[in-house]
């Protein structure tokens, strides 16, 4: 497969990156328009010097080929076909057994492939195909098809292109980040100091859309502390009565008086994540959400008492195609005694 960089330079980042992956470009799906451009030109370059000194310049379209095509990260599926020639030659001198041969090149030039990775697999001397077992996966590989002779030796026929096999696990790529946050201060207030600037408050934009309409007044213990001349009237600071220990203000009691700060903190976050394809456009309650070069996304939130919808749609580049879906959650806390460090005041016990 060969194209000029004028032609793959029209085509879109979807359209390289099948090219990408018919050539075997590593890790292709992470990378740039601009930089799959560059590793295609490359890998055709690679191919076309690797091609020359396998074979003789009036090469004809009889010659022995095999293909590598990853399946998933445990198994790969490979086919191939051996012209009558190089058949007939190979049996003259001494063939024996068919075999496939698995490289591990990951980050090596052509050619190359890191020592004792070499893996022989026999097949059947009429198949023209097989599944093979990875290694390893999130690993580039290369198969030569060949002859086993009898007594000793090896009678290559041809090599594969470098395919990348995908990662067991999901991507370790995390676009979230920690973002202080206040239900009483506007959505346009927020200035996120953990984020990058291109982030514009985007965590809390989406955390302000989905509690909308659904606030209540105070969370767990804020409740008693909003309240004003009410049922919390009395409390301290701590959320505790001047009675709770059962002893006077004073703290004298009928044991020996003791006094002591204590403190409780907790609390929880809630993750939405998923994926789609890379080009697609991702929203969440109207708000348009990044996407890795993967195609995934992880927003995270936080998750305050009451209820939070999360509306996510997905449309195609083309617009033609979409897909949503729509999350509810809700949280109570029944009883919150807890009040954080720098409101801890002393208590007789």
């Amino acid at each position: 497969m060969s194209q000029t960089l004028s032609s793959l330079a029209r085509m879109t980042l979807r359209q390289l990156r099948q090219v990408a992956s018919e050539l075997g470009v590593s890790l292709y799906s992470r990378k740039t328009k601009e930089e799959l451009l560059s590793a295609i030109g490359k890998r055709q370059a690679d191919i076309s010097s690797v091609d020359a000194e396998r074979r003789p310049s009036s090469a004809s379209d009889d010659d022995s080929r095999v293909v590598f095509l990853p399946r998933d990260p445990q198994w790969a599926y490979v086919f191939w076909e051996i012209c009558e020639a190089d058949r007939q030659q190979a049996f003259k001198a001494g063939a024996s057994q068919l075999c496939l041969r698995v490289a591990d090149v990951t980050g090596l030039n052509s050619g190359d492939s890191h020592p004792h990775t070499l893996q022989e697999v026999p097949v059947d001397s009429h198949a023209t195909e097989w599944y093979l077992p990875v290694p390893l996966s999130d690993r580039d590989y290369r198969v030569e098809l060949g002859y086993r002779v009898s007594g000793g030796g090896w009678i290559s026929l041809a090599f594969s292109s470098v395919a990348r096999v995908p990662a067991l696990h999901p991507s370790e790529q995390i676009l979230d980040q920690f973002v202080p946050f206040s239900l009483d201060t506007p959505p346009g207030a927020i200035s996120p100091q953990t984020l990058p600037s291109t982030d514009n408050g985007l965590h809390e934009r989406l955390y302000q859309t989905a509690t909308l309409g659904s606030r209540r007044l105070g969370r767990g213990s804020e409740a008693f502390h909003e309240l004003e001349g009410g049922a919390g009237a009395g409390l301290n600071a701590s959320g505790a009565g001047l009675w709770a220990s059962g002893r006077s203000e004073s703290g004298s009691g009928v044991v020996s008086p003791r006094q002591r700060a204590f403190w409780l903190v907790a609390d929880a976050e809630l993750i939405v994540y998923g994926a789609t394809d890379p080009s697609a456009k991702l929203t969440i309650g109207g708000e348009e959400v990044p996407l890795s070069s993967d195609g995934t996304f992880r927003i995270q939130v936080p998750f305050r008492d009451g209820q939070q919808v999360y509306a996510i749609e997905a449309v195609a580049a083309d617009g033609e195609q979409r897909r949503n879906i729509r999350l509810e959650f809700e949280r109570t806390t029944p009883e919150d005694n807890s009040n954080p460090l720098d409101q801890a005041v002393a208590e007789w016990f």
